[in-house]
């Protein structure tokens, strides 16, 4: 028998040694890892700069929509019983730059905003500043359109048809736009998706923004593409508008579950956020305008 002092000298050797500390680590279970998470992307968020003159991409999102949602309009408004024509959607651009602006503005301040107007009225039209609401720039839209037709002479609801099938294009892009300027992100996740946010810690979180850019732009645009194109609704004047006053709602009320509510709102009320308490109401105006719409007597 060999003492505890009188190993022979060979298992002292560097190759004994090295079989000794393998078969010491082989059993130890390796340590599952998460997969890396997404970096954010480094874009600068102004496109370019003319001498003191900065355009940014979020700018560039509003205009590639709204030149790209004109382009789509002219060519589609004969499908639809406005008494429109491609003059008409020319002259309108107009109207809704305008009606964007003041309603996306005035809504975003209402809405989210508050405190800022009750500290300096001004900061309404300080839009360089950033700040807009969709739902704000769809109610200014509406009326845009609501007096555009009535000065014009065309059917109200059978022209927001036209308009809203091509919304979710401006949709896309301004939700793109969001996301490159790391704004507006979702909740932590430990999805392989998710991405770290400057500015919103080092956890990654659900790329919130992209989301909506696929169901508001992508998916909503086919779906009412197909509808106008492959059914007979464009000849139910308001069908359309109701179905993307709907669609809308039901994208945005998905995905702020995965959003990270407004920092200096939070939560309203349990899992209520202030957009799921803005396109509730939406959804249910959507669905009235579409029972309507068919509750006329058809062609």
């Amino acid at each position: 028998m060999l003492s505890a002092g009188t190993w022979p000298s060979t298992c002292l050797s560097p190759k004994c040694a090295a079989s000794i500390r393998i078969s010491i680590d082989l059993p130890s279970a390796p340590h599952p890892t998460r997969p890396p998470d997404v970096p954010f992307p480094d874009i600068d968020p102004v496109a370019f700069a003319i001498g003191p003159l900065t355009i940014r991409w979020y700018a560039l999102a509003y205009i590639a929509g709204i030149l790209l949602g004109w382009r789509l309009l002219s060519q589609s408004i004969h499908r639809f019983p406005a008494n429109a024509t491609p003059k008409d959607v020319a002259d309108f651009v107009l109207w809704t730059i305008l009606g964007i602006i003041v309603g996306g503005r005035l809504g975003y301040l209402l809405f989210y905003g508050h405190d800022i107007l009750a500290r300096d009225p001004s900061a309404a039209f300080a839009v360089w500043q950033g700040g807009m609401s969709f739902h704000g720039g769809l109610a200014g839209s509406a009326v845009a359109a609501w007096l555009f037709c009535r000065i014009r002479g065309l059917g109200f609801a059978s022209f927001c048809d036209a308009i809203a099938c091509v919304i979710p294009v401006g949709l896309f892009f301004g939700r793109v736009a969001n996301f490159v300027n790391g704004e507006l992100w979702g909740r932590p996740t430990d999805l392989p998706w998710g991405v770290v946010f400057p500015g919103a810690g080092a956890e990654p979180r659900h790329p919130s923004q992209l989301y909506e850019a696929a169901l508001e732009g992508i998916v909503l645009f086919v779906v009412l593409r197909f509808l106008a194109t492959r059914t007979p609704m464009v000849h139910r004047p308001g069908a359309l508008a109701g179905v993307f006053l709907a669609g809308y709602s039901c994208s945005r009320i998905l995905v702020e579950f995965v959003r990270e509510p407004d920092a200096h709102l939070g939560y309203l009320a349990g899992p209520l956020t202030m957009g799921m308490v803005l396109s509730i109401p939406v959804l249910i105006i959507g669905a009235i305008v579409w029972v309507q719409a068919y509750r006329r007597p058809g062609p």
